[in-house]
């Protein structure tokens, strides 16, 4: 067997640029039908914000494109594997290829390697891209698409317990001391967990100990009665350091800003799994698209007179997008404990990866 995997440079360039545009045309149809979708269910709430209009639809697809590129990139990457090899049997170019020696390996050698230089490129693009705009997209969406505070932090939306007593945020802004919550909602409760007293305040600064409510509404649910006030100490159990630890966005953080808050959630005693799936998941997830390659490897190969070739492309299509199936299932898993995180990021694409060799090998070596 020919072990050389490059035996032509013309014939490497020749299937690497074809791979290279099928993947960016794909990928850019996928991202324009899915953004304009998306923008049509966003944009009531955007412009209902006062103020809003055209800038900001557009600042918000400036934010949302790079998620759909980095989710949707592995899709593009096996749809264009699917139609770059089926041209190319239906233009009889593989059988060429493959009586002047080069085995099936050699075949797609080229497209395999493209595909880990876009995976490469999309970790990159991920780290630096997509988590700065999910946390800014993070931050804006918890303000209803209104001004985003200064220093916004992607933690919205928080839920949090002092005893019987509740208390909401909607975002914040600042670590440690000089931490701001925006948009505080606080519940007082009494022995039978029923609210007794309602709080709402645009925002509280931490007072050590409590959060002081800045001209908070005050409502007494047993007299019915609405009363303001300058401002009002609540919720002397929480802290910032549990307010940073009550929840961490995988989505909104790189790699090592992602490591550090694993070490923070440990460190205070509580359970990491499911970080720890988002960070293995964050190098398995765009080494995925160096899998798409080898599972829609099956078109590329058999008579393409023979009326199989798009059962081939099917079944290459149903390989791939069971890869994301079970990527999915697994990651669910692990989330909930049933797998070890390590296993949950990678064992699908080990799997799939054993799949399409033995699927290639005994079909075409």
């Amino acid at each position: 067997m020919n072990l050389e995997f490059f035996p032509s440079r013309t014939l490497t360039l020749y299937l690497a640029r074809l791979f290279v545009i099928r993947i960016f045309a794909v990928l850019i149809m996928l991202v324009l039908v899915l953004q304009v979708l998306d923008l049509l269910g966003e944009s009531g709430d955007i412009l209902a914000y006062p103020g809003n209009g055209q800038m900001q639809l557009l600042q918000y697809v400036s934010l949302r494109v790079p998620q759909l590129v980095a989710r949707f990139l592995p899709y593009s990457v096996l749809l264009a594997t699917i139609i770059t090899l089926a041209t190319l049997n239906q233009n009889s170019e593989v059988i060429s290829m493959k009586a002047a020696g080069l085995s099936a390996h050699q075949v797609l050698a080229p497209l395999i390697l493209t595909a880990l230089i876009i995976s490469a490129l999309s970790f990159a693009f991920n780290e630096r891209v997509v988590t700065r705009a999910a946390r800014t997209l993070s931050a804006w969406e918890a303000v209803d698409y209104g001004p985003i505070p200064r220093n916004a932090s992607p933690k919205a939306n928080l839920y949090l317990a002092d005893g019987r007593d509740l208390l909401l945020a909607q975002s914040l802004s600042g670590e440690g001391s000089s931490m701001t919550l925006h948009g505080v909602t606080y519940y007082r409760r009494d022995a039978e967990d029923m609210i007794v007293e309602q709080m709402r305040a645009a925002t509280a600064t931490f007072a050590d100990p409590g959060w002081k409510l800045h001209q908070p509404t005050r409502f007494d649910v047993a007299t019915t009665t609405t009363t303001t006030a300058p401002s009002a100490t609540v919720a002397p159990g929480i802290t910032p350091a549990k307010i940073f630890l009550s929840k961490v966005d995988p989505d909104a953080e790189d790699l090592f800003t992602l490591s550090h808050s694993i070490e923070a959630v440990e460190g205070a005693g509580r359970r990491t799994s499911e970080l720890e799936a988002a960070w293995w998941h964050k190098l398995s997830g765009p080494l995925s698209s160096a899998l798409m390659p080898l599972l829609g490897a099956v078109a590329a190969f058999g008579l393409a007179r023979s009326g199989a070739l798009l059962i081939r492309a099917v079944i290459g299509m149903a390989l791939g997008f069971a890869y994301f199936v079970f990527d999915n299932a697994a990651l669910a898993m692990g989330n909930f404990g049933g797998y070890p995180p390590f296993l949950a990021a990678w064992a699908p694409f080990v799997l799939f990866a054993l799949i399409g060799e033995t699927v290639l090998i005994r079909t075409e070596e």
